[in-house]
């Protein structure tokens, strides 16, 4: 045996932790992409002579994922910051709340970069898919949103690490 008996899980939540902190910071990359490739196609794509970008609606769906990815970069800066906190409730607090806000965030900005580029998003031409399927791909690893909102509901500040149960009495150690 390594290490204390029973002294694993905290160990293995702290890694979880880490590493959902790490794929939001991740995501985060992927959807500030999506953001700077979806700009520049609204700028240089033209309908009716002038740039798709010049159209008010477009624009304000623009602003709605900048909103989405500034919000999901400050969550993303809030889990990286709580990562090595010793305090496992606060950690495990910024770090679910980051990856739910994360996940529903990188839904949103994936669909709407697919529906700005006119379906072409979707193709193998554009890198856009392959960011969107990222994102779908990091959303659902460790928990999707909605699995993380739950996780952030039930959190309390005096509860047994989830999955940890104490060791039966009548067992003896070898």
């Amino acid at each position: 045996m390594i290490g204390t008996l029973n002294g694993a899980m905290p160990l293995i939540e702290a890694a979880v932790d880490r590493t959902m902190a790490a794929l939001c910071a991740e995501a985060v990359g992927a959807m500030e992409t999506l953001h700077a490739m979806t700009l520049e196609y609204l700028k240089t794509r033209q309908q009716f002579g002038v740039a798709i970008g010049r159209f008010q609606v477009l624009q304000h769906r623009a602003v709605d994922m900048l909103i989405n990815l500034e919000e999901a970069r400050s969550m993303a800066l809030l889990a990286a910051g709580k990562v090595d906190s010793d305090d496992v409730f606060e950690r495990r607090r910024a770090v679910t709340a980051a990856k739910a806000l994360i996940g529903q965030a990188g839904r949103y900005i994936g669909q709407e970069a697919i529906q700005l580029h006119g379906g072409m998003g979707m193709t193998d031409e554009l890198p856009v898919g392959a960011y969107v399927k990222r994102l779908a791909a990091i959303d659902v690893l460790f928990g999707d949103a909605a699995y993380q909102r739950a996780q952030f509901a039930g959190l309390r500040e005096d509860a047994t690490p989830a999955g940890f149960e104490q060791p039966r009495k009548a067992w003896k150690q070898i």
